[in-house]
Protein backbone atom coordinates (compact mmCIF):
# COMPACT_ATOMS: atom_id res chain seq x y z
CA UNK A 1 0.00 0.00 0.00
CA UNK A 2 3.21 2.23 1.27
CA UNK A 3 4.71 1.62 -2.29
CA UNK A 4 1.23 2.29 -4.22
CA UNK A 5 0.56 5.83 -2.25
CA UNK A 6 3.71 6.96 -3.37
CA UNK A 7 4.34 5.48 -7.06
CA UNK A 8 0.94 5.99 -8.28
CA UNK A 9 -0.67 8.96 -9.19
CA UNK A 10 -4.38 7.75 -10.40
CA UNK A 11 -4.31 5.97 -6.44
CA UNK A 12 -3.32 8.92 -4.45
CA UNK A 13 -5.82 11.13 -6.55
CA UNK A 14 -8.50 8.43 -6.08
CA UNK A 15 -7.91 8.36 -2.45
CA UNK A 16 -7.68 11.65 -1.99
CA UNK A 17 -10.99 11.97 -4.06
CA UNK A 18 -12.23 9.12 -1.31
CA UNK A 19 -11.49 10.99 1.54
CA UNK A 20 -12.69 14.32 0.79
CA UNK A 21 -15.53 12.39 -0.78
CA UNK A 22 -15.91 10.68 3.10
CA UNK A 23 -15.70 13.85 5.26
CA UNK A 24 -18.56 15.56 2.88
CA UNK A 25 -21.09 12.54 3.20
CA UNK A 26 -20.10 11.95 6.66
CA UNK A 27 -20.86 15.45 7.64
CA UNK A 28 -24.21 15.76 5.51
CA UNK A 29 -24.54 12.65 6.86
CA UNK A 30 -24.24 14.14 10.45
CA UNK A 31 -26.07 17.13 9.76
CA UNK A 32 -29.36 15.36 8.39
CA UNK A 33 -30.17 13.02 11.20
CA UNK A 34 -29.30 16.20 13.42
CA UNK A 35 -32.42 18.04 11.43
CA UNK A 36 -34.45 15.17 11.31
CA UNK A 37 -34.45 14.88 15.14
CA UNK A 38 -34.67 18.39 15.68
CA UNK A 39 -37.50 18.35 13.58
CA UNK A 40 -39.46 15.18 15.78
CA UNK A 41 -38.32 16.83 19.20
CA UNK A 42 -40.05 20.36 18.04
CA UNK A 43 -42.70 18.52 17.05
CA UNK A 44 -43.17 16.24 20.36
CA UNK A 45 -42.68 19.68 22.28
CA UNK A 46 -45.44 21.47 20.76
CA UNK A 47 -47.71 18.27 21.10
CA UNK A 48 -46.45 18.35 24.67
CA UNK A 49 -47.21 22.03 25.44
CA UNK A 50 -51.08 21.20 23.73
CA UNK A 51 -51.51 18.80 26.07
CA UNK A 52 -49.66 20.34 29.30
CA UNK A 53 -51.73 23.28 28.15
CA UNK A 54 -55.52 21.50 28.39
CA UNK A 55 -54.06 19.83 31.62
CA UNK A 56 -53.23 23.14 33.21
CA UNK A 57 -56.62 24.50 32.11
CA UNK A 58 -58.75 21.64 33.72
CA UNK A 59 -56.23 21.98 37.12
CA UNK A 60 -57.61 25.91 36.40
CA UNK A 61 -60.85 25.12 36.41
CA UNK A 62 -60.98 23.24 39.61
CA UNK A 63 -62.77 26.26 42.55
CA UNK A 64 -63.33 23.58 45.29
CA UNK A 65 -62.48 20.79 47.57
CA UNK A 66 -65.79 18.86 45.02
CA UNK A 67 -63.89 20.18 42.05
CA UNK A 68 -60.69 18.80 43.01
CA UNK A 69 -61.84 15.01 43.73
CA UNK A 70 -63.93 15.26 40.73
CA UNK A 71 -60.45 16.13 39.00
CA UNK A 72 -59.14 12.29 38.17
CA UNK A 73 -62.41 11.44 36.95
CA UNK A 74 -62.52 14.79 34.46
CA UNK A 75 -58.86 14.03 33.20
CA UNK A 76 -59.19 10.82 32.19
CA UNK A 77 -62.31 11.46 30.65
CA UNK A 78 -60.18 13.90 28.81
CA UNK A 79 -57.35 11.73 27.91
CA UNK A 80 -59.84 8.83 25.75
CA UNK A 81 -58.64 9.06 22.50
CA UNK A 82 -55.49 10.14 23.60
CA UNK A 83 -52.71 7.25 23.38
CA UNK A 84 -49.40 7.34 24.37
CA UNK A 85 -50.06 10.32 26.29
CA UNK A 86 -49.28 9.92 30.48
CA UNK A 87 -50.23 12.66 32.04
CA UNK A 88 -49.86 12.90 36.44
CA UNK A 89 -50.78 15.67 38.78
CA UNK A 90 -49.00 15.84 42.35
CA UNK A 91 -50.34 18.02 45.10
CA UNK A 92 -48.02 19.82 46.93
CA UNK A 93 -47.65 17.45 49.87
CA UNK A 94 -46.49 14.29 47.00
CA UNK A 95 -50.01 13.09 46.90
CA UNK A 96 -50.71 11.73 43.17
CA UNK A 97 -53.93 13.45 42.40
CA UNK A 98 -54.05 11.49 39.05
CA UNK A 99 -51.86 9.84 37.02
CA UNK A 100 -52.34 7.62 33.53
CA UNK A 101 -51.91 3.81 33.83
CA UNK A 102 -48.59 2.58 33.66
CA UNK A 103 -47.15 5.52 33.85
CA UNK A 104 -43.76 5.88 35.43
CA UNK A 105 -41.92 9.51 35.50
CA UNK A 106 -38.53 10.01 35.85
CA UNK A 107 -37.69 11.49 39.51
CA UNK A 108 -35.84 14.32 37.65
CA UNK A 109 -38.88 15.12 35.85
CA UNK A 110 -40.85 15.92 39.06
CA UNK A 111 -38.24 17.41 41.05
CA UNK A 112 -38.57 20.17 38.47
CA UNK A 113 -42.24 21.06 39.90
CA UNK A 114 -41.17 23.98 41.95
CA UNK A 115 -40.37 25.87 38.16
CA UNK A 116 -43.24 28.43 37.59
CA UNK A 117 -42.43 27.86 33.63
CA UNK A 118 -42.97 24.56 32.12
CA UNK A 119 -39.65 22.42 32.09
CA UNK A 120 -37.18 21.39 29.04
CA UNK A 121 -38.56 18.05 27.45
CA UNK A 122 -36.97 15.03 28.84
CA UNK A 123 -36.31 11.47 27.07
CA UNK A 124 -36.21 8.29 29.47
CA UNK A 125 -36.60 4.75 28.88
CA UNK A 126 -38.42 2.46 30.80
CA UNK A 127 -39.90 -1.41 29.58
CA UNK A 128 -38.37 -1.30 26.18
CA UNK A 129 -40.52 1.76 25.68
CA UNK A 130 -38.87 5.50 25.07
CA UNK A 131 -40.75 8.87 26.43
CA UNK A 132 -40.21 12.58 26.41
CA UNK A 133 -42.24 14.49 29.04
CA UNK A 134 -42.48 17.94 30.65
CA UNK A 135 -43.54 18.87 33.99
CA UNK A 136 -44.99 22.59 35.02
CA UNK A 137 -47.18 24.44 38.08
CA UNK A 138 -50.82 24.74 37.85
CA UNK A 139 -52.68 26.78 39.86
CA UNK A 140 -56.46 25.99 41.14
CA UNK A 141 -59.34 28.66 41.84
CA UNK A 142 -58.52 27.06 45.80
CA UNK A 143 -57.59 30.15 47.95
CA UNK A 144 -54.82 28.85 50.31
CA UNK A 145 -54.17 25.93 48.05
CA UNK A 146 -50.34 25.81 46.54
CA UNK A 147 -50.28 25.25 42.84
CA UNK A 148 -50.07 21.40 41.48
CA UNK A 149 -47.30 19.88 39.19
CA UNK A 150 -48.52 18.80 36.03
CA UNK A 151 -46.31 16.38 34.21
CA UNK A 152 -47.11 15.08 30.59
CA UNK A 153 -44.90 12.73 28.47
CA UNK A 154 -45.20 11.14 25.23
CA UNK A 155 -44.49 7.67 23.52
CA UNK A 156 -41.62 8.29 21.58
CA UNK A 157 -41.39 4.67 20.47
CA UNK A 158 -42.02 5.17 16.49
CA UNK A 159 -39.78 8.01 16.41
CA UNK A 160 -37.11 6.16 18.16
CA UNK A 161 -37.27 3.33 15.37
CA UNK A 162 -37.98 5.41 12.28
CA UNK A 163 -34.64 7.72 14.11
CA UNK A 164 -32.47 4.71 14.30
CA UNK A 165 -33.95 3.29 10.96
CA UNK A 166 -33.16 6.12 9.18
CA UNK A 167 -29.48 6.19 11.06
CA UNK A 168 -28.99 2.99 9.73
CA UNK A 169 -29.51 3.74 6.29
CA UNK A 170 -28.07 7.05 5.92
CA UNK A 171 -24.84 5.71 6.93
CA UNK A 172 -25.38 2.53 4.85
CA UNK A 173 -26.04 5.12 2.01
CA UNK A 174 -22.54 7.18 2.93
CA UNK A 175 -20.91 4.15 3.32
CA UNK A 176 -21.85 3.31 -0.64
CA UNK A 177 -21.39 6.80 -1.73
CA UNK A 178 -17.82 6.55 -0.48
CA UNK A 179 -17.41 3.66 -2.16
CA UNK A 180 -18.65 4.69 -5.47
CA UNK A 181 -17.27 8.42 -5.00
CA UNK A 182 -13.86 5.96 -4.17
CA UNK A 183 -14.25 3.93 -7.73
CA UNK A 184 -15.32 7.22 -9.99
CA UNK A 185 -12.41 9.41 -8.28
CA UNK A 186 -10.07 6.29 -9.47
CA UNK A 187 -11.92 6.43 -12.74
CA UNK A 188 -11.84 9.94 -13.42
CA UNK A 189 -7.98 10.18 -12.57
CA UNK A 190 -7.38 7.26 -14.81
CA UNK A 191 -9.28 9.07 -17.89
CA UNK A 192 -7.45 12.64 -16.81
CA UNK A 193 -4.13 10.78 -16.85
CA UNK A 194 -4.48 9.69 -20.28
CA UNK A 195 -2.54 12.55 -22.09
CA UNK A 196 0.45 11.62 -19.94
CA UNK A 197 0.17 8.14 -21.15
CA UNK A 198 -0.30 9.19 -24.56
CA UNK A 199 3.13 10.98 -23.44
CA UNK A 200 4.79 8.18 -22.54
CA UNK A 201 3.80 6.13 -25.43
CA UNK A 202 5.29 8.60 -27.71
CA UNK A 203 8.70 8.48 -25.42
CA UNK A 204 8.31 5.30 -25.74
CA UNK A 205 8.40 4.98 -29.08
CA UNK A 206 11.07 7.32 -29.95
CA UNK A 207 13.96 6.56 -31.39
CA UNK A 208 16.75 7.83 -33.97
CA UNK A 209 14.09 6.77 -36.53
CA UNK A 210 11.17 8.41 -34.98
CA UNK A 211 12.74 11.61 -33.82
CA UNK A 212 9.61 13.39 -35.88
CA UNK A 213 7.18 12.54 -33.80
CA UNK A 214 4.93 15.01 -31.56
CA UNK A 215 2.41 14.87 -29.23
CA UNK A 216 -1.02 16.37 -30.53
CA UNK A 217 -1.51 19.44 -28.68
CA UNK A 218 -5.33 19.94 -29.48
CA UNK A 219 -6.02 16.64 -27.61
CA UNK A 220 -4.36 17.66 -24.74
CA UNK A 221 -6.27 19.17 -21.69
CA UNK A 222 -4.66 23.16 -20.87
CA UNK A 223 -2.98 21.63 -17.57
CA UNK A 224 -0.75 19.73 -19.68
CA UNK A 225 -0.14 21.97 -22.61
CA UNK A 226 2.79 23.20 -21.30
CA UNK A 227 4.48 19.77 -20.65
CA UNK A 228 2.94 18.70 -24.46
CA UNK A 229 4.95 21.85 -26.11
CA UNK A 230 7.99 21.29 -24.13
CA UNK A 231 8.34 17.52 -25.09
CA UNK A 232 7.22 18.47 -28.36
CA UNK A 233 10.34 21.26 -28.36
CA UNK A 234 12.62 18.47 -26.73
CA UNK A 235 12.24 16.34 -29.64
CA UNK A 236 12.59 19.27 -32.27
CA UNK A 237 16.00 19.96 -30.73
CA UNK A 238 16.92 16.09 -30.16
CA UNK A 239 15.91 15.52 -33.89
CA UNK A 240 17.29 18.77 -34.80
CA UNK A 241 20.96 17.54 -33.35
CA UNK A 242 20.36 13.62 -34.02
CA UNK A 243 20.69 15.41 -37.86
CA UNK A 244 23.33 17.46 -37.50
CA UNK A 245 25.69 14.92 -35.64
CA UNK A 246 24.64 12.29 -38.74
CA UNK A 247 26.30 14.98 -41.10
CA UNK A 248 28.63 15.89 -38.56
CA UNK A 249 29.82 11.69 -38.86
CA UNK A 250 29.18 11.38 -42.44
CA UNK A 251 31.63 14.55 -43.08
CA UNK A 252 34.15 13.45 -40.13
CA UNK A 253 34.09 10.07 -42.64
CA UNK A 254 34.49 12.01 -45.35
CA UNK A 255 37.16 14.21 -44.19
CA UNK A 256 39.29 11.24 -42.79
CA UNK A 257 38.55 9.13 -46.11
CA UNK A 258 40.64 11.79 -48.50
CA UNK A 259 43.48 11.67 -46.56
CA UNK A 260 43.73 8.11 -45.69
CA UNK A 261 42.66 7.10 -49.37
CA UNK A 262 45.51 9.73 -50.68
CA UNK A 263 47.76 7.72 -48.54
CA UNK A 264 46.76 4.21 -49.51
CA UNK A 265 46.93 5.09 -53.57
CA UNK A 266 49.97 6.55 -52.87
CA UNK A 267 51.52 3.85 -50.91
CA UNK A 268 49.95 1.55 -53.35
CA UNK A 269 51.61 3.47 -56.43
CA UNK A 270 55.22 3.38 -55.21
CA UNK A 271 54.89 -0.25 -54.30
CA UNK A 272 53.92 -1.70 -57.75
CA UNK A 273 57.57 -1.30 -58.73
CA UNK A 274 61.00 -0.37 -57.65
CA UNK A 275 62.03 3.11 -57.25
CA UNK A 276 64.82 5.28 -56.76
CA UNK A 277 65.67 6.95 -53.52
CA UNK A 278 64.63 10.37 -54.75
CA UNK A 279 61.40 9.19 -56.19
CA UNK A 280 60.52 7.02 -52.82
CA UNK A 281 61.76 10.38 -50.79
CA UNK A 282 59.09 12.10 -52.74
CA UNK A 283 56.42 9.72 -51.85
CA UNK A 284 56.98 10.60 -48.19
CA UNK A 285 56.86 13.93 -48.43
CA UNK A 286 53.62 13.78 -50.30
CA UNK A 287 52.75 11.56 -47.59
CA UNK A 288 53.67 13.42 -45.07
CA UNK A 289 51.61 16.74 -45.80
CA UNK A 290 48.54 14.34 -45.66
CA UNK A 291 49.46 13.42 -42.09
CA UNK A 292 50.13 17.07 -41.36
CA UNK A 293 46.14 17.36 -42.60
CA UNK A 294 45.23 14.37 -40.18
CA UNK A 295 47.19 15.80 -37.28
CA UNK A 296 45.37 19.60 -37.49
CA UNK A 297 42.30 17.64 -38.01
CA UNK A 298 42.38 15.76 -35.18
CA UNK A 299 44.12 18.36 -33.16
CA UNK A 300 40.84 20.40 -33.95
CA UNK A 301 38.25 17.73 -33.24
CA UNK A 302 39.92 17.67 -29.28
CA UNK A 303 40.17 21.26 -29.02
CA UNK A 304 35.96 21.80 -30.15
CA UNK A 305 35.49 18.59 -27.64
CA UNK A 306 37.42 20.23 -24.88
CA UNK A 307 35.37 23.26 -25.00
CA UNK A 308 31.96 21.50 -25.72
CA UNK A 309 32.62 19.82 -22.19
CA UNK A 310 34.32 23.32 -20.80
CA UNK A 311 37.55 21.82 -20.44
CA UNK A 312 39.18 25.30 -22.21
CA UNK A 313 40.24 27.69 -19.44
CA UNK A 314 41.73 30.78 -21.20
CA UNK A 315 45.02 32.25 -19.50
CA UNK A 316 44.25 35.82 -18.74
CA UNK A 317 46.17 38.54 -19.61
CA UNK A 318 46.09 41.69 -21.33
CA UNK A 319 45.97 41.56 -25.19
CA UNK A 320 46.97 44.38 -27.78
CA UNK A 321 44.26 43.35 -30.52
CA UNK A 322 45.77 46.28 -33.09
CA UNK A 323 49.32 44.62 -32.83
CA UNK A 324 47.83 40.70 -33.30
CA UNK A 325 45.90 41.87 -36.03
CA UNK A 326 48.66 43.66 -37.52
CA UNK A 327 50.88 40.46 -37.09
CA UNK A 328 48.22 38.79 -39.28
CA UNK A 329 47.68 40.81 -41.76
CA UNK A 330 51.51 40.88 -42.39
CA UNK A 331 51.22 37.03 -42.34
CA UNK A 332 48.20 36.97 -45.03
CA UNK A 333 50.05 39.88 -46.69
CA UNK A 334 51.64 37.71 -50.15
CA UNK A 335 48.66 35.76 -50.51
CA UNK A 336 46.53 39.31 -50.46
CA UNK A 337 48.76 40.83 -52.79
CA UNK A 338 48.18 37.87 -55.21
CA UNK A 339 44.86 37.74 -55.34
CA UNK A 340 44.81 41.44 -55.47
CA UNK A 341 42.29 41.95 -51.73
CA UNK A 342 43.07 44.62 -49.58
CA UNK A 343 43.01 43.60 -45.73
CA UNK A 344 43.21 46.72 -43.52
CA UNK A 345 42.22 47.54 -39.86
CA UNK A 346 40.37 49.67 -38.28
CA UNK A 347 40.54 51.08 -34.36
CA UNK A 348 42.19 49.56 -31.35
CA UNK A 349 41.82 48.70 -27.99
CA UNK A 350 42.99 46.16 -25.53
CA UNK A 351 41.75 43.10 -23.81
CA UNK A 352 41.97 40.68 -20.68
CA UNK A 353 42.24 37.00 -22.59
CA UNK A 354 43.90 34.65 -23.24
CA UNK A 355 46.32 35.78 -25.95
CA UNK A 356 47.04 32.93 -28.18
CA UNK A 357 43.65 31.86 -28.02
CA UNK A 358 41.81 35.13 -29.39
CA UNK A 359 44.87 35.26 -32.32
CA UNK A 360 43.36 31.70 -33.28
CA UNK A 361 39.48 32.87 -33.41
CA UNK A 362 41.11 35.90 -35.47
CA UNK A 363 43.23 33.96 -37.42
CA UNK A 364 40.41 31.31 -38.26
CA UNK A 365 38.07 34.41 -39.49
CA UNK A 366 40.72 35.67 -41.56
CA UNK A 367 41.77 32.67 -42.75
CA UNK A 368 37.65 32.12 -44.13
CA UNK A 369 37.33 35.68 -45.39
CA UNK A 370 40.32 34.99 -47.74
CA UNK A 371 39.17 31.68 -48.77
CA UNK A 372 35.84 33.32 -50.11
CA UNK A 373 36.45 37.05 -51.11
CA UNK A 374 36.63 37.50 -54.69
CA UNK A 375 39.78 39.04 -56.77
CA UNK A 376 40.33 42.60 -56.25
CA UNK A 377 37.62 42.38 -53.15
CA UNK A 378 38.28 43.89 -49.91
CA UNK A 379 38.57 43.04 -46.10
CA UNK A 380 38.02 44.91 -42.81
CA UNK A 381 39.33 44.03 -39.42
CA UNK A 382 38.14 46.64 -37.17
CA UNK A 383 37.99 46.97 -33.29
CA UNK A 384 35.36 48.77 -31.37
CA UNK A 385 36.32 49.12 -27.40
CA UNK A 386 33.70 49.34 -24.95
CA UNK A 387 33.59 51.33 -21.92
CA UNK A 388 33.08 48.62 -19.58
CA UNK A 389 36.59 46.61 -20.61
CA UNK A 390 34.90 44.83 -23.30
CA UNK A 391 35.74 44.93 -26.93
CA UNK A 392 33.44 44.03 -30.37
CA UNK A 393 36.10 42.76 -33.22
CA UNK A 394 34.55 42.11 -36.83
CA UNK A 395 35.91 40.57 -39.61
CA UNK A 396 34.32 42.04 -42.99
CA UNK A 397 34.87 41.27 -46.67
CA UNK A 398 33.45 41.69 -49.87
CA UNK A 399 31.65 39.17 -51.86
CA UNK A 400 28.45 37.18 -52.63
CA UNK A 401 25.73 36.58 -50.05
CA UNK A 402 25.50 33.82 -47.60
CA UNK A 403 22.00 32.51 -47.91
CA UNK A 404 20.17 33.28 -44.67
CA UNK A 405 19.01 30.12 -44.35
CA UNK A 406 23.29 28.85 -43.40
CA UNK A 407 24.02 31.20 -41.43
CA UNK A 408 22.30 29.79 -38.44
CA UNK A 409 24.71 26.66 -39.29
CA UNK A 410 28.23 28.14 -40.68
CA UNK A 411 29.53 27.33 -36.83
CA UNK A 412 28.64 24.03 -37.29
CA UNK A 413 31.66 21.16 -37.86
CA UNK A 414 32.30 20.50 -41.39
CA UNK A 415 29.14 22.42 -42.11
CA UNK A 416 28.91 23.16 -45.94
CA UNK A 417 26.83 26.00 -47.15
CA UNK A 418 26.99 26.19 -50.90
CA UNK A 419 29.13 25.77 -53.58
CA UNK A 420 30.03 28.78 -54.06
CA UNK A 421 31.60 29.02 -50.17
CA UNK A 422 33.31 25.60 -50.15
CA UNK A 423 36.82 25.36 -48.93
CA UNK A 424 39.61 25.05 -51.08
CA UNK A 425 41.37 22.61 -49.48
CA UNK A 426 43.27 24.17 -47.10
CA UNK A 427 40.86 23.36 -44.05
CA UNK A 428 39.03 20.62 -42.46
CA UNK A 429 36.24 22.69 -42.11
CA UNK A 430 36.94 23.42 -38.69
CA UNK A 431 38.20 26.75 -38.34
CA UNK A 432 34.88 28.52 -37.96
CA UNK A 433 33.43 26.06 -35.17
CA UNK A 434 36.70 26.49 -33.33
CA UNK A 435 36.79 30.60 -33.84
CA UNK A 436 33.14 29.84 -31.56
CA UNK A 437 34.62 27.69 -29.36
CA UNK A 438 36.89 30.06 -28.07
CA UNK A 439 34.88 33.22 -27.93
CA UNK A 440 32.56 31.12 -26.22
CA UNK A 441 35.05 29.81 -23.40
CA UNK A 442 35.84 34.20 -22.76
CA UNK A 443 32.17 34.37 -21.91
CA UNK A 444 31.21 36.28 -25.66
CA UNK A 445 29.60 35.64 -28.55
CA UNK A 446 30.23 35.65 -32.23
CA UNK A 447 27.68 36.54 -34.69
CA UNK A 448 27.92 36.56 -38.38
CA UNK A 449 25.74 38.63 -41.34
CA UNK A 450 25.58 38.96 -45.34
CA UNK A 451 23.74 41.21 -46.99
CA UNK A 452 24.41 43.85 -49.85
CA UNK A 453 27.56 42.07 -50.98
CA UNK A 454 29.36 42.08 -47.36
CA UNK A 455 29.89 39.41 -44.84
CA UNK A 456 30.44 40.38 -41.34
CA UNK A 457 31.63 38.29 -38.33
CA UNK A 458 31.30 40.33 -35.21
CA UNK A 459 33.39 39.19 -31.92
CA UNK A 460 31.84 40.33 -28.55
CA UNK A 461 33.98 40.10 -26.07
CA UNK A 462 32.74 40.76 -22.03
CA UNK A 463 35.01 42.88 -19.58
CA UNK A 464 37.04 39.87 -17.82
Amino acid sequence: MQVMWRDSITFRLALLFALTSTLIQLAVSAVIGYRVDAHFRELDSLSLAGKSALVRNAVSSVRDKAGLDELPRHLGAMLIGHPGVSVAVIAPDDEILFSTPESAFPPGLLDARRETESTKPLDWARGGRYFRGSSAQASTGIADLPPLTVAVALDIGEHAHFMSTFRQMLWYSAAAGILLTGFLGWFVARRGLAPVRVIAGVAKGISAKRLRDRLPLDEVPTELQDLASSFNDMLARLDDSFQRLSEYSADLAHELRTPISSLTTQTQVALTRARTADEYRENLYSNLEEYERLTRMISDMLFIAKADNRLIAPHLEQVSLGAEIDDLIDFYHALAEHKGVTIARAGDGRISGDRLMLRRAINNLLSNAMRHVPEGGRIVISVDPESAGGARIAVENTGEDIPPEHLPRLFDRFYRADSSRLRNGAGAGLGLAIAKSIVDAHGGELAVSSANGLTRFAITLPPA
